[in-house]
């Protein structure tokens, strides 16, 4: 791409959303005229640092988005607006906390190994009425609603836009479902580079909840919106490439079509799980998806330990075919770019202290888990997760040390707002101890 106001003129562009992605994925933006977007394009988009969750003062001067030209996207939905994110610079110097910088980072620790990670995400959301009260579709009521044909077509004209942009994108979506839940949904597209699949999901969060307000809805990826129903999962898969090209992790005379490379990759996620689980489940709702009772529909279709097995979704890791594996553990409240960060972080760790992932478990954890008394159990709350985190010496040198004790910070108020609380349940249980 030349310019972006060359970029502007060709494609009829009139403005330019400059957004970026905080410590807690929320996604900032400006909005610039393509009148002056190459201006902005060499002197950035300047923010207040303070005013998002990035662990910045007042005193600190304005941080500048310094847009990629190759992260430009024409709104499907508005095509006189484009979307484009990129690198911050606050005086003259990277951010370290950028998220997206984060990720950047650790894909040069990997590049200098080798390797390349490239990796999909199956994120599931929910459609609901305005004031999110309850789904948006009271017809939608089945026991067991997954791929319900007449719910899902109800939902057609959203389902169908969003597929339709992601197909204008080149994104090559595969295909659309309803989900578990009652009112929840999952479109699949096709799998890239860790960075790529970070910046498409990033906009595939914004993409879902404009389109979903543009037909009168709302679209939420909290992890568990209603405490009867499927939480909302974001569900990796995982492949590792060499400089040639090759999937290192394939291997047709390994146990299930793994290599070795591969299960070190998977021993280093079981080994520090406990810790990631601060990165991919990252609020306090977060907890009541994985530690959740049964559903309405019979499973939460969510792990509570960390195991892995076959092609069977009730553990952490899945490995439905040769030459990749699945990670059920993150939801939707996860930032796209530090999933990817914290999961190559681990698994580089996994393949350079060729770490053992133990035996697979061909067991049904939801009703058979209580057998397997050696697996490491996941966190049962925010804090535990936190203070996981703190005690992990592979997320800390990996992430950053500074962005780790940011994060930390951040997630720690959000926890002592939340345990500070004083609950209807409280009173109800304890007035007359």
């Amino acid at each position: 791409m030349a310019s972006l106001g060359t970029y502007a003129k060709e494609k009829g562009v009139k403005y330019f959303l400059i957004a970026f992605v905080d410590l807690f994925g929320t996604m900032r933006a400006k909005i610039v005229p393509a009148t002056a977007i190459d201006l902005i394009a060499k002197s950035g988009a300047g923010f207040a640092g303070f005013a998002t969750w990035l662990d910045l003062t007042p005193a600190h001067p304005d941080m500048m988005v310094m847009p990629d030209l190759e992260t430009a996207i024409q709104l499907p939905w508005k095509p006189e607006v484009a979307w484009i994110t990129g690198d911050l610079i606050m005086d003259g110097k990277p951010l370290a906390q950028n998220p997206r910088q984060v990720l950047k980072r650790v894909i040069g620790l990997a590049a200098k190994d080798g390797y390349e990670m490239r990796t999909g995400v199956e994120c599931e959301y929910f459609l609901i009425q305005p004031d999110g009260s309850a789904i948006s579709d009271g017809a939608d009521i089945q026991a067991k609603p997954c791929y319900d044909q007449q719910a899902l077509m109800r939902r057609y004209e959203v389902i169908k836009e969003i597929c339709d942009s992601m197909i204008a994108l080149g994104w090559n979506p595969y295909q659309n479902d309803h989900e578990d839940a009652n009112g929840q949904f999952e479109m699949n597209w096709e799998y890239d580079t860790c960075l790529r699949t970070a910046d498409k999901h990033a906009f595939f969060k914004f993409m879902v909840k404009s389109v979903a307000e543009k037909h009168g809805l709302r679209a939420t990826f909290m992890p568990k919106p209603f405490l009867n129903l499927t939480g909302n999962g974001c569900h990796a898969h995982v492949s590792l490439w060499n400089t040639a090209g090759d999937n290192v992790f394939d291997d047709s005379h390994g146990e299930m079509g793994l290599s070795n490379e591969a299960y070190h990759f998977i021993g280093g996620v079981l080994h520090s799980a406990d810790a990631l689980t601060a990165i991919t489940n990252p609020t306090v709702n977060s907890y009541k998806r994985i530690n959740a009772p049964r559903t309405m529909s019979g499973a939460t279709w969510s792990p509570n330990t960390a195991t892995y097995g076959g092609n069977n979704r009730t553990h952490m890791i899945r490995i439905p075919e040769a030459g990749r594996f699945e990670l059920r553990l993150a939801d939707g409240a996860t930032n796209p770019y530090l999933l990817q960060a914290a999961l190559l972080t681990v698994g580089l760790d996994g393949l350079k202290a060729k770490r053992d992932p133990g035996r697979r478990i061909d067991l049904d954890m939801y009703a058979e888990g209580h057998t397997v008394t050696d697996a490491k159990r996941l966190p049962l709350n925010l804090l535990d997760a936190l203070r996981a985190l703190e005690h992990s010496s592979v997320l800390r040198k990996g992430l950053g040390e500074d962005v780790v004790a940011s994060y930390i910070k951040l997630r720690q108020i959000e926890w002592n707002e939340y345990a500070n609380q004083l609950t209807d349940w409280e009173r109800r249980t304890t007035l007359d101890c």
